[in-house]
């Protein structure tokens, strides 16, 4: 149980880091530097939803023969859907944009912004749940190290994200301990999501295939509707698709390596 704890804490760890940069760096993140990390945090995303999650799903319902794709499919389609309605019905504010989207609401810039980035966490809290639900249950197939490298995997790339956010918020003109309050406090839902997701796995196990491909569902969703498009905007460069495959190529080692 212990280590299914620390699993979830983790990812959680990796933000309040990056977000400490504040304290530490002396200039603003340069978009070549956002770039690399929003890429390098999209690789690791989609690599772990197809090894640590679509992959031990279908696994899961190997018993369906040449069906063992339908419960992938069902969570994965239900996994973007929910990542579509939250972000219909959440205000946020993605960097570099003075356009909110959501819901008008009167929140100021810096609670959007942090919205914006709670919502990209949630899918991952979710997915470290459901792993270690996996891996607790034994019917997944999903060892320890599996887990593990999942939840470092969602760590490394939780760090340029805290840092994304609170780095702005810094060099707007806010308090060093506010912009890391703000930076950490985005990945608070994490373990929250993680814990939720954990426990509803274990009490519902058949429900497993689609819980995990609901998670990477909802990774894809953020990757496809956030990431790419950030890390691709402005004048054209190849950074982050560079740091895409690096991040893609570490999570799938790390996957391989550990589990």
């Amino acid at each position: 149980m212990k280590e299914t704890i620390w699993g979830l804490l983790i990812p959680f760890a990796g933000t309040i880091a990056g977000a400490a940069c504040v304290f530490c760096m002396k200039r603003a993140l340069s978009t070549l530097a956002q770039r690399a990390m929003t890429g390098f945090a999209a690789g690791v995303m989609v690599a772990a939803s197809v090894w640590s999650l679509l992959i031990p799903s279908m696994e899961l319902s190997g018993h369906l023969a040449k069906w063992a794709f339908a419960p992938a499919a069902a969570g994965f389609l239900a996994g973007v859907a929910f990542l579509l309605l939250l972000d219909h019905v959440t205000p946020h504010l993605h960097l570099d944009t003075d356009r909110a989207e959501g819901p008008e609401s009167h929140l100021n810039r810096t609670t959007k912004m942090v919205l914006a980035v709670t919502l990209h966490n949630i899918p991952e809290g979710m997915a470290v749940g459901v792993v270690y639900a996996g891996m607790l249950t034994g019917d997944a197939g999903i060892t320890t190290g599996g887990a593990l490298a999942l939840s470092l995997g969602i760590a490394i790339q939780n760090f340029p994200e805290g840092a994304i956010i609170s780095m702005p918020l810094r060099f707007n003109g806010m308090r060093k301990g506010r912009a890391f309050v703000c930076g950490a406090l985005s990945g608070a839902v994490e373990p929250v999501f993680g814990a939720m997701a954990l426990l509803a796995a274990e009490l519902v196990a058949p429900a497993m295939p689609y819980l995990l491909s609901f998670a990477a569902g909802a990774m894809l969703y953020v990757v496809v509707e956030e990431l790419i498009p950030e890390m691709s905007a402005g004048k054209h460069s190849d950074v982050g698709v560079v740091a895409f495959a690096v991040g893609f190529a570490l999570m799938m080692a790390l996957d391989v390596a550990l589990g």
